[in-house]
Parts: structure tokens; C-alpha cells; sequence
């Protein structure tokens, strides 16, 4: 068996499926760099995002499996699961067999059954990360934020926010994967950085504006006083909200 690896990005898939079929491999499996490689010691080949060659798949793939298909392939390779690629490439290559056939409506077959749980959960946790963004003013004017997603959805939200922002200037960095997206009033750009969330609390208000702990304290207050007692219902709260995100909502984080 050949093992392709590639360099986590969606362009760099792309440019392994074109590299598994341009030398006409039938035994292949492509998956992420850096993961352990088992028996792989023979076959082994890593191959460079090329995005003249992504962009050939991803045309043709657009043509054979729609929109959808893509978003479904896109959101798969964004859950980082270890073996995502292993389902995908085989409903690549289900639908290069049978280009008549739309073949993200069948469920029975179990790779397009497996890439549409991926997509519901990706889907899921993108909701919920439009909604639980609190974002706090800094000194340098840049309205900053932090996730912690289950899945690697910021470049699926920064559009949203994008749209919903578009005359700020905001920076919402995923501190589970160390790199962020900056909106400069003009583009979005991915950035890269250390960031220690561990800074002790004065450090983190001298990084804020000087009226940004008033205009959270205003937040909590309304938030208390909008709540209804008498129809608490704490495990339907859970629910929507679960406690894992709940280090960055502004109104169950604690008064400075």
C-alpha cells in the first residue's frame, strides 16, 4: 500500500487525491503529516500542496458532486479526525466510478453516511461558535476574541463575522491550534502566534481599554437581570450551552 502524506490543509488534499490518480495508484491512503506511520516504511511518499493541481480536483469534484459535496468534503478534513481522509477519498473515488449518479444521496453507502456525521457535527459546532464569540476592546482599538473549538471551524466563521463586523477591526485567535484571523478593515489574513492564556489578570486588563471592564460588568448585569428565576431550567441550558465553552462567555465569567 502507498501512503500520501500531506500538509493538513484542504489544498493539500486535493493535491494528494491528484497525485494518487495522475500515477494511477490503486492502493493508496493518504493522511495528515505528523501522524504516527506504522508499518508505512515502504510507499511512503509526502506530497508538496500544489494549488494548480487542487484547484484541477476540486473543479472536477464540483462538477460531479455539486456545492454540497464539497462543504461535505471541506467540513470532513476540518473535524482533524485521524482517519477522515480514509472515508473521503473513498467517496472521491465512488463518484469518479459512477459520474451519473449523485452520490452524496446515498446513505447506504457507508463513507457518504460517515462524511454527512462529519458535516452535522462540523455544522454544529460552527453555530455555536458564531453565537458564543465575546469579543473585548483592546488599547490598540482591535476587538479580540478566543475559541476553543472541538473542530478546526475558523476559517468556516470568519465570514460571518466578516459581514457582521465590517467596520471593526477584530482578531479571534483559537488557542487549541495557536493561530488566529485578523480582519484589518479591508481582508482577512491567518496569523500565527504565541499567546499564553495564563497571564496573570493584571497583565490581561492593561491589554484592554480602560472602559472595556465597565462595558462587560454592563453585559453581566443585563444578562442577570433579563434571566427568569422561576423558569431556570439548568440541564435544557447545558445543553445548548455546555460548560466547555463557557471560560469565554463574558457573562459567566466572574466581575474583575
Amino acid at each position: 500500500m502507498y501512503l500520501l502524506t500531506y500538509d493538513h490543509s484542504v489544498e493539500g488534499f486535493f493535491s494528494a487525491v491528484f497525485e494518487a490518480y495522475e500515477r494511477k495508484l490503486t492502493n493508496v491512503m493518504i493522511r495528515k503529516e505528523g501522524l504516527p506511520l506504522g508499518l508505512f516504511s515502504e510507499g511512503l511518499r509526502r506530497v508538496s500542496t500544489n494549488p494548480r493541481k487542487a484547484e484541477r480536483v476540486y473543479v472536477k469534484l464540483k462538477a460531479l458532486m455539486g456545492e454540497l459535496g464539497i462543504q461535505k468534503i471541506i467540513y470532513s478534513l476540518l473535524t482533524e479526525e485521524e482517519y477522515c481522509e480514509r472515508y473521503i477519498f473513498d467517496v472521491i473515488k465512488y463518484a469518479i466510478k459512477h459520474p451519473k449518479i449523485n452520490v452524496m444521496q446515498d446513505m447506504s453507502h457507508p463513507s457518504v453516511l460517515q462524511l454527512a456525521k462529519y458535516t452535522k457535527s462540523v455544522h454544529r459546532e460552527k453555530h455555536r461558535m458564531e453565537a458564543f464569540v465575546r469579543f473585548k476592546l483592546t488599547c490598540d482599538n482591535i476587538f479580540f476574541a478566543e475559541i476553543e473549538p472541538d473542530f478546526n471551524v475558523l476559517p468556516i466563521i470568519a465570514k460571518h463575522f466578516k459581514s457582521r463586523y465590517q467596520d471593526q477591526k477584530w482578531l479571534i485567535f483559537d488557542q487549541t491550534r495557536s493561530y488566529g484571523i485578523f480582519y484589518d478593515l479591508y481582508k482577512l489574513e491567518i496569523i500565527q502566534m504565541k499567546f499564553n492564556r495564563q497571564s496573570n489578570r493584571d497583565e490581561g486588563l492593561e491589554m484592554l481599554k480602560k472602559d472595556e471592564p465597565l462595558y462587560q460588568s454592563l453585559w453581566r448585569t443585563y444578562y442577570s437581570q433579563t434571566n427568569i428565576r422561576s423558569r431556570k431550567n439548568t440541564r435544557l441550558h447545558l445543553l445548548h450551552v455546555p460548560k466547555r465553552y463557557w471560560k469565554y462567555l463574558t457573562e459567566k465569567i466572574p466581575e474583575y
